[in-house]
């Protein structure tokens, strides 16, 4: 089974129930039991801002899942670094035209160096940079 890359969209599925994605997400993980997944330290963080302001029992459960995320072996969580901001920097720069994040620009440098086509995400700007995604709202 090919490696896939969490974004922070996933997690936040996973989270929380009361997410659109929820299901979807619940579903995604039971298929890629044992597939290598990667994700970033800067998702991370990012996952933890989306449920700072959620009320108590959402921010518990976002520190629970950080740490399990941490400890999955099925699960490689990228460090951050001064490279992957200012590489990240790079592409943000590069796409002018384009409305992705910096975090996006991030996570896709770190896909793309470890040669990963497929998100996990609902996010729509990998599709963009022509990567796959797997979590995909439906119309």
């Amino acid at each position: 089974m090919k490696p896939v890359f969490a974004d922070t969209a996933y997690w936040v599925a996973l989270a929380n129930p009361k997410d659109g994605l929820h299901q979807a997400a619940r579903s995604l993980k039971e298929r890629l039991s044992g597939a290598q997944r990667y994700t970033t330290e800067e998702v991370l963080t990012e996952f933890l801002t989306m449920f700072s302001s959620q009320g108590t029992w959402l921010r518990e459960v976002a520190v629970t899942m950080v740490r399990a995320i941490e400890d999955d072996p099925d699960t490689l969580v990228i460090p951050q670094s001064s490279s992957s901001f200012h590489q990240g920097l790079r592409l943000y720069a590069d796409r002018p035209d384009k409305k992705y994040s910096l975090q996006d620009c991030v996570s896709m440098n770190a896909m793309r160096s470890r040669g990963i086509t497929t998100v996990l995400t609902s996010d729509h700007h990998f599709e963009q940079e022509g990567l796959s995604i797997l979590l995909k709202r439906e119309r």
